[in-house]
């Protein structure tokens, strides 16, 4: 039954990527499985070939399945150690720039869009910024933009912001009704939300800092070497890549084009060309 289940995956994965054009045929077997898995029993199939099926001929069927297999679990300032190694170690070098462009390559529903447009306003570099917000998953995508979260996670927002280096109150960019909070359209000002694959697009500008956290533990490994050759193609010269807490480029073929800057926080800096 594995090897069958095992082969539906695969075909599955297949079809999304000749229909759609969503290739997560190098994302990590072990994981995309559990998701599909999980997909398959939530949504009432009995088989994944059914759930195939009912996906190719009713386009509807796409944007749940996308919030399977596209992760959004993140919160504001996570890490809090990250953000901080940014604020006192990055954005000093930065800061000597007239102008600047960030990327968060992965960006989910926005907790790090607003986590870093937030650090930069407070550092008084907001306004010199631009900030590409990408991820595949078009829905994600428009509730980054929204900028709307439960009010239940704003305790956990705020105690990151503050270990973060925050100098300000998190409350003072959000306003609280109906039990959620919204936060303030002026920090989305500098903001372009965009879709785009690390799997299938190409280079993304020219960009000073690029922060893609917790995507790529869900790549295979030359998926990943795809994709950390893109961010160094895309980064400017002496430009900063900030990793998740449980990646690391050790292992990539692109290695040697970066130093560790912050190697505790997954901080890597390019090295002259």
């Amino acid at each position: 039954m594995s090897e069958i289940e095992d082969l539906e995956i695969q075909l599955l994965l297949e079809a999304l990527y000749q229909r759609y054009h969503y290739d997560f045929r190098h994302y990590a077997r072990a994981s995309i499985k559990r998701r599909l898995i999980q997909a398959r029993t939530q949504l009432g199939f009995a088989s994944v070939s059914a759930m195939q099926d009912r996906v190719l001929h009713d386009p509807a069927m796409l944007p749940r399945l996308l919030d399977f297999l596209t992760v959004q679990v993140s919160e504001m300032f996570r890490d809090p150690s990250y953000f901080r190694a940014l604020r006192e170690k990055v954005l000093p070098h930065l800061r000597t720039y007239p102008s600047l462009k960030v990327w968060i390559a992965g960006c989910s529903t926005g907790e790090e869009v607003y986590s870093l447009a937030i650090l930069f306003r407070e550092e008084g570099l907001y306004d010199r910024t631009i900030f590409y917000a990408t991820d595949i998953n078009p829905e994600a995508l428009a509730a980054a933009e929204a900028g709307i979260y439960a009010l239940d996670r704003i305790r956990k927002f705020t105690q990151n912001h503050q270990a973060s280096g925050g100098k300000s109150s998190l409350s003072d960019y959000y306003t609280a009704a109906y039990g959620r909070a919204v936060f303030d359209k002026s920090l989305r000002n500098r903001v372009v939300f965009s879709d785009h694959s690390l799997v299938t697009d190409a280079v993304f500008a020219e960009m000073h800092l690029i922060s893609c956290r917790n995507v790529m533990i869900y790549f295979d490994r030359p998926l990943q070497d795809r994709a950390i050759g893109l961010f160094r193609e895309s980064l400017a010269r002496k430009g900063f890549l900030g990793l998740g807490s449980k990646e690391s480029l050790r292992f990539s073929a692109h290695a040697p084009a970066f130093v560790e800057f912050a190697g505790a926080e997954k901080i890597y800096q390019r090295r002259e060309p």
